[in-house]
């Protein structure tokens, strides 16, 4: 089993939001995908899940997109990786 940093178990820890709609996106990541990923996208989960809930739900339904182009990076990823398994 992996040993996860410090920072690798708060980001994981907050990614629990208790929202259905954001929870169908950060749940199968968290679990599945999050400790093996590159850099990059940890970096930009860490940085994503920091936003406000009105704000995430907003971005993963497609009602405005985020104006930070590292934001909009992983809201797209993530949304890819639940659709197109």
């Amino acid at each position: 089993m992996t040993e996860l940093s410090l920072h690798d178990r708060k980001v994981i820890y907050r990614a629990r939001r208790g929202l259905k709609e954001l929870d169908l996106y950060f749940d199968p990541y968290v679990r599945e995908q999050y400790v093996t990923d590159t850099a990059e996208h940890k970096a930009a989960f860490g940085r994503l899940i920091e936003e406000e809930d009105p704000d995430l739900l907003d971005w993963f339904t497609a009602v405005t997109v985020p104006t930070d182009p590292e934001l909009q990076m992983i809201v797209q990823y993530l949304k890819s990786l639940r659709h197109n398994p």
